[in-house]
């Protein structure tokens, strides 16, 4: 893990450009504000409905029970919330975060909108330096949100420290796909129709543009799994999605 000095000197990765290190959250900030009002419209556009999927399977993953506790970090408008929600029930607790304060109002007025409230806090919270006690928590996901971390290996480490022991993490998020001869076709989709998309729908190109970027800069499979086992976590393991696309980490702290 960068010492702040380590890090002053440093620079990130803002899809293809490097920007000062910390610049990078004030920039992913941006992003998500421009896009808050847009979010679910354009997951369903890009993914063509797929997310859904994505994100039942990771809820399938959680071992979560009625009464237990689960945190959701960059929460975004909800979706894994929702699921967690419906998993430890009335007599259970979610704690939804993000660094963004538009996107956490978003997903607060989804949830409230379903009839969830009640045991869902929502606290503005950066997963580099979560606000929680250690141990807190069964289970953590992170959904399409660790890509855009200025500090990944100081996010997983923050991560760790909030689950109780036996409790384990759920990453979610684009990886390296397999795609054999769709690659091109994937890579142009990508890169040119999916900011014409962000244009067309949401009237932001290149908020859409450091999306399709960022997945090409996130670590692959084996590279992330490296890093959650760095941090401490066990039995990590990952599950590819529609060819890779997207993956599934799972890991453990035990």
């Amino acid at each position: 893990m960068a010492s702040d000095s380590e890090r002053d000197e440093r620079r990130a990765d803002f899809g293809y450009e490097r920007v000062p290190w910390d610049e990078k959250k004030a920039r992913v900030r941006g992003v998500f504000d421009s896009v808050a009002s847009r979010y679910d419209l354009m997951n369903d556009v890009m993914s063509g409905g797929l997310h859904r999927l994505w994100k039942r399977f990771t809820i399938a993953k959680t071992g979560l029970r009625l009464g237990q506790q689960a945190l959701d970090v960059a929460a975004g408008s909800g979706d894994l919330a929702m699921g967690l929600a419906r998993r430890v029930g009335r007599s259970g607790r979610v704690v939804c975060t993000d660094i963004n304060a538009a996107m956490l109002e978003e997903g607060r007025t989804r949830l409230l909108n379903a009839g969830l409230a009640g045991n869902i806090d929502y606290v503005l919270a950066d997963a580099e330096a979560l606000p929680f006690a250690a141990a807190s928590f069964h289970c953590v996901t992170i959904g399409f949100g660790l890509r855009n971390v200025t500090d990944k290996e100081r996010a997983l480490a923050s991560l760790f420290g909030v689950l109780k022991p036996g409790g384990r993490l759920l990453v979610l998020e684009f990886s390296h796909a397999e795609l054999g001869p769709l690659a091109p076709l994937y890579e142009l989709y990508s890169l040119q129709v999916l900011p014409r998309l962000g244009e067309w729908l949401a009237g932001d190109a290149a908020s859409y543009r450091y999306l399709a970027e960022s997945i090409r800069r996130h670590p692959d499979q084996e590279t992330l799994k490296g890093m959650m086992e760095r941090a401490g976590f066990e039995r990590c393991e990952y599950f590819n999605l529609t060819a890779g696309v997207v993956a599934l980490h799972v890991g453990y702290r035990l």
